[in-house]
């Protein structure tokens, strides 16, 4: 190999060892390991990195997914005692959103969602049982399409610590769960298209200032 195809190589190797380390991401420097050492206290959704995600069978072919954004909501969280913390959230139906235009249109009407008749989900926790270091399950009331029925929420602590953005002290939740689309009045093509409904929930907190 000659010296200028060795330097040609030295050099790139130069360069992208510099532009990885120029590239790096801005590290969260203090977060907190353990939920019990996460601030007491009164937060509120930050509704650019929570999302609502859901699934369902589709004529048992695939498990087709959605989402739905702009969620808002508010967390009076007691890290040393969780039984105690309280969780509401807010999701605007209008939000929808799958692949297909044409779909995500459709979930809008009366035929199913009814966006316009009934424009917000909402779920208010009533109890919750610590089930690990990390986890909880919230029950609570979760009204949808008009109807309200209770529902169990599965929590799993992800982390906290000072977002190195907006510095803003966050705490972040995994949440997941199911429920029964018809049971909330939500029946079109069922059985063909499922009627069990898979939620994950990517939560984040901010802390009240």
């Amino acid at each position: 190999m000659n010296k200028v195809v060795i330097g040609l190589l030295g050099a790139t190797a130069l360069f992208f060892a510099t532009e990885g380390a120029h590239a790096a991401p801005q590290q969260i420097t203090d977060t907190v390991i353990t939920v019990q050492n996460v601030k007491n206290g009164n937060y509120k959704i930050d509704p650019y990195h929570t999302q609502v995600l859901f699934s369902v069978s589709h004529f048992g072919f695939t498990n087709y997914s959605g989402n739905f954004s702009d969620i808002s909501g508010v967390l009076a969280l007691n890290p040393k005692n969780i039984e105690k913390s309280k969780l509401d959230i807010q999701i605007p139906i209008a939000s929808i959103q799958t692949t297909s235009s044409k779909l995500t249109q459709e979930l809008k009407d009366p035929d199913w969602f009814d966006a316009k008749q009934y424009p917000t989900a909402h779920f208010v926790s009533s109890h919750i049982v610590k089930t690990g270091e990390k986890t909880a399950d919230v029950t609570g009331n979760l009204t949808l399409h008009g109807i309200t029925k209770p529902v169990t929420l599965h929590i799993a602590y992800i982390g906290a610590g000072v977002n190195p953005l907006n510095k803003a002290y966050t705490v972040g939740f995994q949440i997941t769960g199911k429920i029964n689309r018809g049971e909330f009045g939500i029946k079109t093509y069922l059985p063909k298209v499922g009627d069990e409904v898979d939620l994950t929930i990517a939560a984040a907190f901010e802390k009240a200032s």
